[in-house]
């Protein structure tokens, strides 16, 4: 995408109907930290958390909340159910769990998700906008943020590198 919003960005769509679609960036990591976000929120850790485990930037829209990509799925305040294995919930329950070790045993944090309205990403699939792929947990929870994209790519065949934003005739 052309769009420096989203440009080399990878999207997990978490939700998709007639009144739009709701997804979260995987690749895309912050300055802010986990153990920074727990102090700002105030709260305690029980448990020693990485350092450098960085909070993502999940999308444009409603940067100021945060966002819990996890699996298993659990039972959670606020959860919206993605599929059979993965969850996304908003609730400030599991961050206190997670900073406690009690959380999920696979999770992604970010601020904000990315938001489109009833048919638009049908309309920016059609115009080519973005390269649609079947999700992988294995990309999705267990590679670095900087691997998501690529490996994604993989996925589709497609080497990053030869794309371009170029349109032209053959």
């Amino acid at each position: 995408m052309v769009d420096s919003v989203f440009s080399k960005t990878l999207t997990y769509i978490c939700e998709h109907n007639e009144r739009g679609a709701l997804g979260l960036v995987i690749n895309r990591p912050t300055d802010l930290t986990l153990v920074k976000l727990f102090k700002q929120l105030g709260i305690q850790q029980q448990a020693v958390q990485e350092e450098n485990t960085s909070v993502l930037f999940g999308g444009p829209v409603q940067l100021d909340c945060g966002f819990v990509l996890h699996k298993p799925i659990g039972q959670w305040q606020s959860t919206l159910v993605v599929n059979q294995e993965v969850g996304l919930t908003t609730s400030l329950d599991i961050l206190t769990a997670i900073a406690n070790s009690e959380g999920p045993d696979q999770v992604l944090i970010a601020l904000g998700y990315a938001g489109w309205d009833a048919g638009q990403i049908e309309y920016e699939m059609a115009q080519n906008s973005w390269l649609s792929v079947p999700a992988s947990l294995d990309v999705i929870f267990d590679l670095s943020s900087e691997e998501r994209l690529p490996a994604a790519m993989q996925l589709l065949g497609v080497d990053f590198s030869n794309l371009s934003n170029e349109v032209g005739h053959a």
